[in-house]
C-alpha cells in the first residue's frame, strides 16, 4: 500500500515474543507478528509527529526572515496548508498516489479512505495515511516562503488545495505508489524529488508570475537587500526543521523494525552539518563576513540533498553531498537573482529545488551497494562505485519528468488566478503589509491594535499614515 521498502526483523526482538511461563492473572502471550506490528505504528507515528511539527519550523523560518509586518500572514498561509492539505490529501489526493495504478501514472481508488474500515482495517493503514499526509503538507508548504510579501491569501488557499490534492500526489504515484518511476529504477529514498523539488518547482513557477516586491530591483537591474525581522526565529525555525528531518528521512523506513534507521540519522546529520559549514565558508569568502541566515540555510540545503540518498550512500558520501549542497545554495541564490531577477524572500527556490534536484542526481553518483544492501534498498551503484551512468541516468529522468510536470501544472494554476481573481495584491496593501490588508491584524502588540479594520489599523500606525 505504501512506499516500496524491504523491513528488516532482528532475530534478537522477534524473540521476545516468546514466552517462557505463563500464570492465571497475566495476559496471553502476544504474536510476534502483533509485537512488530505494534512497534511499527508507534515509530511511523512518531516519525510523523516530527514530520508534522517542521509545519512550525517552516513558519518560523518563513516569518523570521521576513518583514514583520507579513507575519500573521506567513503563519496563517502556513496553518492553511496543512488544515487545507488535510482535507484534500484525504477526499483525493491519497487515492490518487497510493490507489490502484492507472498504468503506473495515477491512483484510482480509496478516495476518501474508502478501503479503510474502523472495524476491520490495520492500524498500519491510518498511521500510514497519516504519514503520507504530513509529507503532502511539507511541498506545500514550500511556495509560502518564495512567494512571501505579496501573494492574495484566498488565492494562496486555492493553490494549496490544487497542490495537495492533485499535483504532488500524481507524481507521488510514480515513484511511491509503485508507478512508472519505480519500475524504472529510481531512487527517491524520503524525497529530494518527489516532495522538495515538487514544492521547489511550485515555487520557481509563482515568482515568475508574481514578479518581485516593491523596492527588491532598482532601475538599472541591481538588487536590494530586504532584510527579515527576526533572525532568532528564522534560526529557531532551522533548528526545529533538523530535528523533524529525523523523521523524515528514518522515518521513511515505515517499520520500526528496520535497523537502518540509526544509519540514516547519520548521514542525514552529517549532510546538514556539512551543508552548514560549506554554505558559511562559500559565503564568507564571497561577501567577507559570515552570515547567519546562510549557514542557517546551508543546513537545510543539505537536508534536502541527502533527502534522496540517505538510505544509500555512505557517511562519506552524504558529506560531500552536503559540502556540494551548501555550495549549490549559495550560488543558486546569487543565480535565481542576479540572472533570472526573480525575489524569493528566504531562499526556498535555492534550498527546496536546485538542491532536491542536485540531491536525486547525486544518488546516481553514490549510491553503494553495500549501503543499500544494509538498508533493504538493493545494490544499485553510482558512477562512483562501479555503476556507470546507467543510473544517473535513471535519476535524470525522474528530476526532469516530476520537474516538467509540477512546473507545468502550477504554472497553469497560477496563471489561471492571475488572470480571475489575482495573485497579487495592490502596491498600497504591500506597504502597508498584508497582516493588516488581508487578515486585519498586527503580529506585534508595538505596532498597535487595529479596532476600526483596516483603516483603523492604519491609524494606529503613525508610519502609514501618510499612505492614505
Amino acid at each position: 500500500m505504501f512506499r516500496r521498502r524491504r523491513w528488516i526483523v532482528p532475530a534478537a526482538v522477534a524473540s521476545l515474543a516468546i514466552p517462557t511461563a505463563t500464570f492465571a492473572q497475566e495476559a496471553a502471550p502476544v504474536a510476534t507478528e502483533t509485537i512488530t506490528t505494534q512497534i511499527d505504528i508507534i515509530w511511523l507515528l512518531i516519525a510523523a509527529v516530527l514530520v508534522f511539527f517542521m509545519q512550525a519550523g517552516f513558519a518560523l523560518v518563513e516569518s523570521g526572515f521576513t518583514r514583520s509586518k507579513n507575519a500573521a500572514n506567513i503563519l496563517m498561509k502556513n496553518l492553511m496548508d496543512f488544515c487545507v492539505g488535510t482535507v484534500l490529501f484525504f477526499a483525493i489526493g491519497f487515492g490518487l498516489m497510493y490507489g490502484a495504478s492507472a498504468g503506473g501514472f495515477i491512483g484510482t481508488d480509496n478516495f476518501f479512505l474508502s478501503d479503510f474500515s474502523p472495524a476491520t482495517g490495520s492500524g498500519k493503514d491510518w498511521v500510514g495515511f497519516f504519514f503520507q499526509l504530513v509529507f503532502a503538507a511539507t511541498a506545500a508548504t514550500i511556495v509560502s516562503g518564495a512567494v512571501a510579501e505579496r501573494f492574495k491569501f484566498i488565492s494562496y488557499l486555492i493553490y494549496s488545495a490544487v497542490i495537495c490534492g492533485i499535483v504532488y500526489p500524481i507524481s507521488g504515484h510514480w515513484q511511491w505508489g509503485g508507478g512508472w518511476l519505480f519500475q524504472l529504477g529510481f531512487i527517491d529514498f524520503a524525497g529530494s524529488t518527489i516532495v522538495h523539488s515538487v514544492g521547489g518547482w511550485a515555487a520557481v513557477a509563482g515568482t515568475i508570475l508574481l514578479g518581485p516586491r516593491l523596492g527588491k530591483f532598482n532601475k538599472d537591474g541591481s538588487s536590494n537587500v530586504i532584510p527579515g525581522h527576526s533572525l532568532t526565529l528564522g534560526v529557531l525555525g532551522v533548528f526545529i526543521l533538523w530535528v523533524g528531518w529525523f523523521g523524515f528521512n528514518p522515518g521513511s523506513t515505515l517499520s520500526g523494525m528496520n535497523e537502518s534507521i540509526g544509519y540514516i540519522a547519520v548521514t542525514t546529520n552529517m549532510a546538514a552539518a556539512v551543508g552548514a559549514l560549506s554554505a558559511l565558508i562559500t559565503n564568507w569568502l564571497i561577501t567577507g563576513h559570515p552570515d547567519t541566515a546562510v549557514a542557517s540555510n546551508g543546513a537545510l540545503a543539505g537536508l534536502v540533498a541527502i533527502t534522496a540518498g540517505c538510505a544509500n550512500v555512505t557517511p562519506v558520501g552524504a558529506l560531500f553531498i552536503g559540502l556540494l549542497g551548501g555550495i549549490i545554495f549559495v550560488y543558486g541564490s546569487i543565480f535565481l537573482e542576479k540572472v533570472l531577477k526573480l525575489d524569493d524572500p528566504v531562499g526556498a527556490i535555492p534550498v527546496h529545488c536546485f538542491n532536491g534536484i542536485f540531491g536525486t542526481l547525486a544518488v546516481g553518483l553514490f549510491a553503494s551497494p553495500a549501503v543499500g544492501g544494509l538498508t533493504g534498498m538493493g545494490d544499485a551503484a553510482g558512477l562512483f562505485y562501479g555503476g556507470g551512468l546507467g543510473l544517473l541516468g535513471t535519476q535524470a529522468i525522474g528530476v526532469l519528468a516530476v520537474g516538467a510536470w509540477a512546473f507545468t501544472t502550477m504554472f497553469i494554476v497560477f496563471y489561471v488566478l492571475k488572470k480571475t481573481l489575482g495573485i497579487r495584491v495592490s502596491e498600497q496593501e504591500e506597504i502597508e503589509g498584508l497582516d493588516i490588508s488581508e487578515h486585519d491584524t498586527v503580529s506585534y502588540p508595538e505596532f498597535g491594535t487595529p479596532v476600526a479594520g483596516v483603516a483603523g489599523a492604519r491609524s494606529m500606525m503613525p508610519e502609514l499614515s501618510s499612505t492614505k
